[in-house]
């Protein structure tokens, strides 16, 4: 494990003697650690409470194998790693080897991720924060030119918009810890799919014919064109030898290798390359830290929901649960106009609060606590039925030094759930920010453009400073918010989580109340039309909601427009008692993206 990876913060859960209310700090370390932007270490192990709330029926505890992702391909990677014997965080590392390779337009080894785990033996839930890192010589302007920020598209494609890719090193870190099976045997498929060809999907042939461009750069369309100069389609056999040299030497050396040797120059070159040269170099990869981060947990009904901390955006998605668990019209339904008003308004609230508080807490005040204190949740609550545009922020608890930035986070990321035989659980979503990336490539994979997610301004219109304004080591805020489900002693539940920029917190929030507050399956809950409200209007899946609900929210004031988000790649898994007595995954996988849900 290269020397740089160390765990800065552990805050998993431990039981009290006390039940739980909605009221109480489920994990008072953690949020104290975010609102003050540190991250500490050596903190007391807790784990989660009982919940008033009946009892939950006596089951056996949720085991796998389970495996649910974007691509049959990552799937049968990590299915073949569970029968196997390994653990959940090995099929990670095979999933995430695969997805690199055959929906590159979404994840890969040069980009960042976030991680759920569950231990089971232990009860410890914690996060592990794999997202990038501005490279030292970053300035607060480091996409102005000429004194004015360059087009969003232009710094995307540019060097400057790579950080230092951070999954390689989180799983690395993880699976040192977590892993059962040696690191080489991880990378077995996706090697072999490199160096044989895997068969490309209609998804990602539909964006290697597109005209966005990251698919026109000399890079990606010297790997999409095929001899006869044509550019691979569906069906056809795409073949990456360089990808299958990295994951070989991967497997034979470790993550060091990564960040140290040929493929940390063959990185450090592309991005520094002509036009608009980034300034990532070598030290900047030798320096890179995954970070453990523990948990965020707060109880929903009678479930606890446990995401990752700042700069993720779990908390926001804490935040809008708990406005929810306060609004009656939610619990009418998925037919209900009222219920689907409600919860596009709530959101309304959500996003004006992540918009300006949430960031890197190393960086700045993040306020944790005040964004999920009752009081001020049921005060932003109450403000639902009146608005008529886009919210205002509100002033939460050590809230008042916050600084609102309004981050563009355009489309390419993926979401897994994994189960492993002992109950171990990972709930990780994983990006190159933009489709491919910055369209850049460096030893057979596609580099991250997720620089621009920070805030192109270094100040806000009043002046002050951008909680999300670029900095050296610095990483950006995400909306990547992969979620683990307990029930009220503390068990796992389940498991989901999304893609799809800032509207990531709006997907899994749609499947959060379809399966916990309106009882539907999995599928049915990832199936359910998309709402996302952002700002001053309402968006959606409009095909998919029925024209009798669409004209009684019409009457509602919420005219739906077509979704401009990244669609959902929802994938999640919940342990339900089936028909027959026997207790089995409920899997779902979104048939907007191209994934499969299995178990054996």
């Amino acid at each position: 494990m290269i020397s740089s990876l160390r765990t800065v913060s552990r805050f998993p859960l431990s039981a009290f003697a006390r039940p739980l209310t909605a009221a109480v700090v489920v994990v008072g370390l953690v949020l104290s650690g975010c609102a003050s932007g540190g991250t500490g270490s050596g903190a007391a192990q807790t784990r989660a409470p009982a919940a008033e709330a009946p009892a939950v029926a006596a089951r056996p505890p949720a085991k796998g194998p389970f495996v649910a992702a974007a691509n049959p391909y990552a799937v049968e990677a990590g299915m073949r790693v569970l029968r196997e014997g390994g653990s959940a965080v090995d099929a990670a590392v095979a999933v995430q080897a695969v997805l690199g390779l055959v929906e590159p337009q979404s994840s890969g080894l040069g980009g960042g991720a976030f991680m759920m785990l569950y231990d089971a033996e232990t009860g410890v839930v914690t996060s592990f924060d794999g997202r990038e890192t501005a490279p030292a010589a970053a300035t607060p302007e480091l996409f102005y030119e000429n004194g004015r920020p360059l087009p969003f598209g232009e710094a995307v494609l540019s060097g400057r918009s790579t950080g230092a890719p951070g999954v390689v090193a989180m799983l690395g870190y993880v699976q040192k810890r977590y892993g059962k099976l040696p690191w080489g045997d991880l990378f077995i498929d996706g090697e072999r799919l490199a160096r044989e060809g895997f068969v490309v999907s209609p998804r990602l042939a539909g964006f290697i014919a597109g005209q966005g461009g990251q698919a026109r750069t000399p890079a990606a369309t010297a790997y999409f064109t095929k001899p006869d100069g044509t550019r691979y389609a569906a069906g056809d056999t795409l073949i990456n030898a360089d990808y299958s040299r990295t994951l070989a030497e991967l497997a034979a050396g470790g993550p060091e290798v990564f960040y140290r040797g040929r493929i940390a120059r063959e990185i450090v070159a592309a991005v520094g390359a002509s036009p608009r040269p980034g300034g990532l170099t070598l030290e900047d990869l030798a320096a890179y830290e995954a970070r453990e981060r523990g948990a965020l947990c707060r109880p929903y009904k009678v479930y606890m929901i446990c995401v990752p901390p700042p700069p993720a955006s779990g908390v926001a998605l804490l935040q809008l649960l708990a406005m929810a668990e306060q609004t009656p019209a939610i619990s009418e339904g998925p037919d209900s106009a009222a219920a689907w008003t409600a919860f596009g308004q709530l959101q309304r609230l959500m996003y004006a609060d992540r918009d300006r508080f949430v960031g890197d807490p190393a960086f700045t005040r993040v306020p944790v606590q005040g964004l999920l204190d009752p009081n001020y949740v049921a005060s932003r609550a109450a403000l639902a039925p009146g608005l008529t545009g886009a919210a205002q922020a509100g002033t939460p608890p050590g809230g008042v030094f916050a600084a609102l930035d309004y981050t563009n986070e355009p489309a390419g990321t993926s979401h897994f759930v994994i189960v492993d035989a002992e109950g171990d659980a990972v709930s990780m979503t994983t990006t190159v920010e933009s489709v491919f990336g910055s369209g850049r490539m460096a030893a057979g994979f596609f580099l991250n453009n997720q620089l621009t997610d920070f805030s192109f301004s270094p100040t806000r219109p009043d002046g002050g400073e951008a909680a999300n304004a670029v900095a050296p080591g610095k990483r950006p805020r995400s909306s990547m918010s992969p979620v683990l489900i307990l029930d009220q002693d503390g068990r796992l539940l389940g498991a989901v989580g999304s893609p799809g920029g800032p509207a990531i917190l709006a997907y899994d929030a749609k499947a959060l109340i379809g399966l916990l507050d309106w009882g539907l399956p999995m599928q049915k809950a990832i199936d359910l039309p998309n709402l996302v409200a952002r700002g001053d209007a309402f968006r959606g899946d409009t095909e998919r909601f029925d024209p009798a609900l669409r004209d009684a929210l019409d009457g509602r004031g919420v005219a739906l427009r077509p979704n401009d988000a990244e669609n959902s790649g929802l994938h999640g898994g919940l342990w339900r008692q089936g028909p027959d007595g026997r207790w089995r995954w409920d899997g779902g996988a979104d048939d907007r993206r191209e994934g499969v849900a299995r178990t054996e």
